[in-house]
């Protein structure tokens, strides 16, 4: 009779344990943060958490892309797991609002904050991100599609912001506001194109019109600015679950039906040719500097101008066709990798809760709900009159009331429809300079 030596028995012994601590790896690995496996995402995570706490994090863009990818990745990927809140933009909301929540209560470390601030306003992220979809998807986008977009989509915005702001003024007078008050201080905040391009100028027109320091206005405007684009946020997260559950209200990212009211016939889909893409990010920028160029000789916005000359450029058809497909698969990379990271540092930046918490009422966040809420009905009924889809309508008339491009970003990631990020960034830039300029002429009248 055989009998198993020592050694066999403890090896036998081992194999379970062995088998078991392979088995919990593979579970692990397939378990994923984002793209991630986790234990590479915990690795990174402590990494990045080491160096900035020793203060060794580059305080550039290696080190700004280090910390809101880290973030982006983790916050996108719950969002889009929590029951209820991943069914109205979760990955957006939370991607705003939890670092914002985080730099309120000094959470995060001055290293972190310096990387992310020299990514974001240093090297100006926010725009080079604006101007890779905007660029990418105007000269990616069916020619047709594209000059209707932009003929019919004024009807809903003009509309939308009429009676947004008549709601705004009556909800605001139900609730004791003052009527100039509110159309001031609530309601063309909300309208305005964001902090940069609408309350900074409004802030310094305010001041120069009734006396005191622009900063004085621009503490009482950011919170309806604030306010309005996470409910923007949260609408568009709504209107996308109505066309998911209503196909035919949705053009999923087009904006108008062809002339018999059937859907534009899908192009098909290129394959992606990575030696493009350099050229796509050259074009990009280039198409950016002639926006700079056009605000500095005619006074357009420059990314107005940038949308005009993109949009001239597709329909002129200069463009070669294998240029067009290096833009529009950078904007496919840009929009696929970096959105929700780029959110973490327009929250970290951008979304200054501590100005919103000393004005902040019930009354104040119902009037703020209805600027926006009318401005995506408005939209929604008016575009489906136009013939174009009503939920994509609406969530473009809704950018107008977000925070500017910092808005835009938000509102469509929201929804899912990044390609309607040209017809975004008009509905923003064209709405917020002229309430802008009308305000301020309304204001001079007034006083």
């Amino acid at each position: 009779m055989n009998t198993k030596t020592n050694l066999e028995a403890v090896t036998e012994n081992e194999l379970p344990i062995q088998n078991n601590i392979k088995s919990l790896w593979e579970k692990l690995m397939k378990a994923k943060i984002g793209v991630l496996p986790l234990p590479l995402y915990i690795v990174l995570a402590a990494i990045i958490l080491t160096a900035s706490v020793y203060n060794t994090l580059p305080a550039d863009m290696i080190g700004g892309f280090a910390v809101i990818m880290i973030l982006g990745m983790l916050l996108g990927d719950l969002g889009q797991r929590i029951p209820i809140l991943k069914e109205i933009g979760g990955p957006a909301i939370l991607a705003l609002l939890v670092p914002s929540i985080l730099v309120f209560l000094n959470v995060i470390n001055t290293s972190s904050m310096e990387a992310v601030t020299t990514l974001m306003k240093t090297s100006n992220f926010l725009y080079f991100y604006i101007s890779c979809l905007v660029v990418g998807s105007i000269l990616g986008m069916n020619r047709k599609v594209l000059i209707q977009g932009f003929t019919r989509m004024f009807a809903p915005l003009i509309v939308g912001t009429v009676l947004a702001v008549v709601a705004g003024m009556l909800v605001g007078l139900l609730f004791g506001y003052d009527l100039q008050h509110t159309f001031f201080y609530i309601v063309v905040p909300i309208i305005g194109g964001g902090i940069g391009e609408g309350i900074l100028p409004l802030s310094i027109a305010y001041s120069s019109i009734l006396g005191g320091s622009a900063e004085s206005f621009v503490s009482q405007m950011i919170p309806a600015a604030v306010i309005g684009n996470i409910f923007a946020v949260v609408s568009a997260g709504l209107m996308m679950r109505l066309g998911e559950k209503k196909k035919h209200l949705s053009g999923n990212g087009k904006l108008v039906k062809s002339e018999d009211g059937n859907e534009v016939p899908e192009e098909k889909e290129k394959v992606i040719d990575f030696s493009l893409m350099g050229a796509g990010l050259l074009i990009a920028c280039t198409f950016f500097i002639v926006g700079t160029l056009g605000q500095k000789f005619i006074g357009v916005p420059g990314p107005v101008v940038m949308i005009l000359f993109a949009t001239l450029i597709k329909c002129l058809k200069v463009m070669p066709h294998k240029m067009e497909d290096g833009a529009h698969n950078l904007y496919k990379f840009i929009s696929t990798s970096l959105t929700w990271p780029l959110m973490v540092g327009l929250g970290m930046l951008y979304i200054p809760l501590e100005d919103v918490v000393k004005i902040v009422t019930p009354a104040y966040v119902i009037v703020c709900a209805s600027v926006v809420f009318i401005m995506m009905l408005s939209g929604y009924f008016v575009g489906k009159l136009m013939k174009m889809y009503p939920v994509d309508a609406a969530i473009v008339t809704g950018c107008h009331s977000g925070l500017g491009g910092t808005g835009d970003v938000a509102i469509l990631s929201a929804s899912k429809r990044m390609a309607l990020m040209p017809f975004a960034q008009v509905a923003t830039r064209i709405g917020g300079v002229s309430t802008v300029i009308l305000a301020s002429l309304l204001l001079k009248l007034l006083s």
